[in-house]
């Protein structure tokens, strides 16, 4: 596993809830990052709990995260340890209430 793998392997492991995302929570830096936030908060995710890592601000985690979770776009959603997928599969997990129970975060109603 290289330098930049390892990082994030642990990134991913030492974090409950962890998004790679260009931007941050406070200042999503596209769309589907400013979706995926939006989608998080839905969720009622507590923002202390949420680790966000700008992809923007280190080019290595940014081609290494595609190649550690084998998914092509940011951002892309771990829910500990386990990848979920990026701003499409959250939507359509949040609307089947899946992302909710992945979360351990009560439906909203």
């Amino acid at each position: 596993m290289s330098d930049v793998q390892q990082r994030i392997d642990s990134l991913v492991k030492q974090n409950d809830i962890l998004l790679f995302m260009k931007g941050n929570a406070s200042f999503p830096m596209c769309g589907f990052s400013g979706r995926a936030i939006q989608i998080l908060k839905a969720c009622g995710v507590d923002p202390k709990q949420l680790m966000t890592v700008n992809v923007l601000e280190d080019d290595e985690i940014r081609q290494g995260i595609k190649e550690y979770s084998n998914w092509p776009t940011i951002p892309q959603l771990y829910v500990r340890g386990e990848f979920v997928g990026g701003s499409d599969i959250m939507m359509e997990m949040y609307q089947s209430g899946e992302l909710q129970q992945v979360l351990g975060t009560p439906a909203q109603s």
